[in-house]
């Protein structure tokens, strides 16, 4: 069960959050905050003894501060957070809060396997900074998790979460498409206010745009490879692993679709695909981290049981961004 405090917090915040602007979120009566614009799901480094390293972190937030995201997502699948203690995640987002623009906005992964600690970590998630949750399907018991189940569980964590709340699916980590007939049920709650999707279904992201188009409903893409596309799609942004080397120019992909420049659009597209799929399914965080250390960050070494790239996946890395001129 919620213990008492949690239960009080839960409480306080609940009857705060639609009612109060969150750092700046513009939200009036009737109308859901706006998430809209690109954010880097920031990384998690670690020191050669695999302890999560504050300072680099910390100067990593200050290199992306200089670019014009809207905001940050930590916790992500970027931010290895099946492999942190729940101290640590929590510790990495105050961290954050602190070292980040303060007109930026804080999206922070709280999600868990069970609806009972997912809603206390998004509590505490918000009691040290977040902005909102995002929450990952849970997916251990998979097979078992039907459109009903999931309604379920994103509706108790929306109802009790004292900050508004991002679905996220993320097929290719939990093997769990959350169904396009539930995130048509849960666009509807008022504290659900929009879906990061990492699926890379262009025609899927399409259909839930136009599915909840009568709702205050935001689509982000969940990666760069498919950016152009979700925007001409009626997708609002993107959490995209790319941005974290290659800042400007997501941002400058995002500008360009906005003010309908699709040609200069496309050809900057094209020159991203090859770079984002090898910092996501082709290498992952390893070879996203590796990039970044190249790039002038701090990437450093993955928490076991990840490993380092070998020299060959170095290589092929390093040709996937030289082919199109970014090293």
């Amino acid at each position: 069960m919620l213990g008492p405090q949690v239960w009080s917090s839960v409480r306080q915040g609940l009857s705060r959050s639609l009612s109060r602007n969150v750092r700046g979120w513009a939200s009036g009566e009737g109308k859901k905050v706006d998430i809209a614009g690109i954010y880097p799901p920031v990384t998690t480094p670690f020191t050669a003894t695999a302890e999560v390293d504050y300072g680099k972190l910390e100067e990593n937030l200050h290199k992306l501060g200089t670019f014009p995201f809207r905001g940050f997502v930590v916790q992500g699948s970027n931010g290895e957070f099946p492999f942190l203690t729940s101290s640590e995640r929590l510790e990495v987002v105050s961290r954050v809060r602190q070292a980040m623009p303060k007109n930026r906005l804080l999206l922070a992964g709280s999600g868990c396997e069970s609806t009972q600690a997912t809603v206390e970590m998004t509590v505490s998630m918000a009691q040290v900074g977040a902005d909102a949750a995002m929450v990952v399907t849970p997916c251990y018991y998979r097979g078992h998790m039907s459109s009903a189940a999931l309604i379920h569980h994103y509706t108790k964590v929306a109802d009790l979460s004292p900050i508004p709340v991002v679905l996220y699916s993320v097929p290719a980590n939990t093997g769990l498409d959350l169904p396009v007939d539930a995130v048509v049920t849960l666009s509807q709650h008022p504290n659900i206010v929009g879906m990061k999707d990492s699926g890379g279904d262009v025609t899927r992201i399409g259909l839930i745009v136009h599915k909840t188009r009568k709702q205050d409903f935001q689509v982000l893409a969940g990666s760069a490879g498919f950016l152009m596309a979700s925007y001409a799609l009626g997708a609002v942004g993107g959490v995209c692993a790319l941005a974290n080397v290659l800042g400007a120019q997501v941002c400058q992909l995002e500008r360009l679709c906005l003010t309908g420049q699709w040609e200069d659009a496309q050809k900057l597209q094209h020159r991203l695909i090859e770079p984002n799929a090898a910092v996501t399914r082709r290498f992952g965080i390893p070879g996203l981290k590796k990039i970044m250390d190249w790039f002038g960050y701090y990437g450093g070494p993955c928490r076991a049981p990840l490993q380092e790239l070998s020299p060959a996946e170095e290589e092929a890395l390093r040709m996937d961004f030289t082919s199109n001129g970014w090293l």
